[in-house]
């Protein structure tokens, strides 16, 4: 039989994971993205911290970027990290599908050793050209890499870019040599200054360089014009059917967090990405709001890496 010292300790015990739940959060969340800051990755942390620590009152939100290794650095960091709702992933198809795909090994498994939080957002990939490129349009670019060298550049090898911009180099047959990034921001700053021919770029990326002029979009993959693009066709208009797969955004904690925390973040996470301000925001950014409960996420990026490795297949990429 036990004491009452002995009940006191074990009730004492058990007591101390809800009471932790119930005070969560109580010190600072960190939110890990594993690119360089000015992609749209980080464009999408930032504001979705920003509002967290508004709508808990004040409670501190940092977001940090830990770029490398194609995404894997901040990412493991993540899955290394302790399973208690302090330590987040802000990540997307590339750190948790299309990695798991084409690594031949990684420091974690996309899938098992993450919690999923919420599925927030999902954005279309344009290709751009720099400004000052003769080809205005898709068929011209073909016609010029059909014809000569060209350079694409990508946000990292093993990205959504660097998969639609070679399976498009594949289909038509171009001579087209892979630049790739670290991050979407550095890719896009040599774009616009030409170093590059082209660039399959997420849309908030690259919208207000189109607008400014500074970028030329001949494609997006939408399945129809962008009200706020109406100049730029679809792939499938362009000449490209099915070129393209939209990026999508989440967040994720480390295996073995409690779920009263992760049910408490998807609830947060969710009510502010279908708060009508927030959906203008993130409108007026190129992203589209597409929130998914922890389920419901968990089986689309099962589904996510499954389809990613037929992609694999179709273009030959790996990561060493």
């Amino acid at each position: 039989m036990l004491d009452r010292r002995s009940l006191l300790a074990a009730a004492a015990a058990l007591a101390l994971p809800a009471a932790a739940e119930e005070a969560y959060p109580s010190r600072p969340i960190r939110i890990v993205i594993a690119y360089p800051p000015g992609g749209s990755t980080d464009l999408l942390g930032r504001a979705l911290a920003q509002r967290l620590s508004e709508l808990w009152n004040g409670a501190a939100v940092v977001v940090e970027n830990r770029p490398g290794g194609g995404a894997i650095v901040g990412t493991q960091a993540v899955a290394q990290a302790a399973p208690d709702g302090y330590t987040l992933a802000l990540g997307n198809n590339q750190t948790h599908a299309s990695n798991q795909a084409m690594a031949r090994t990684l420091p974690y498994h996309a899938v098992e050793s993450f919690a999923p939080v919420a599925r927030l957002a999902s954005v279309h990939h344009a290709l751009v050209v720099p400004a000052n490129h003769p080809a205005r349009t898709l068929a011209e670019l073909v016609a010029k890499g059909r014809a000569g060298r060209i350079t694409y550049a990508s946000s990292s090898v093993g990205s959504a870019s660097h998969v639609i911009a070679e399976s498009l180099a594949r289909r038509f047959g171009l001579d087209a040599t892979h630049i790739p990034y670290r991050g979407g921001a550095q890719a896009t700053q040599d774009t616009v200054a030409g170093v590059v021919d082209y660039f399959v770029s997420t849309w908030p990326q690259v919208v207000g360089l189109v607008r400014e002029g500074r970028l030329r979009a001949l494609a997006i993959g939408a399945p129809a014009r962008l009200a706020e693009a109406p100049e730029v066709p679809t792939f499938d208009e362009a000449g490209a059917p099915g070129i393209a797969v939209d990026a999508w955004f989440g967040v994720w904690a480390p295996a073995g967090t409690p779920q009263p925390i992760i049910a408490k973040l998807a609830e947060a996470l969710i009510a502010i990405v279908s708060e009508p301000a927030m959906r203008e925001r993130l409108s007026g950014m190129g992203f589209a709001p597409a929130p998914l409960p922890p389920a419901e996420f968990a089986a689309f990026q099962r589904a996510e890496v499954a389809r990613w490795r037929d992609l694999v297949e179709l273009t030959s990429i790996r990561m060493e």
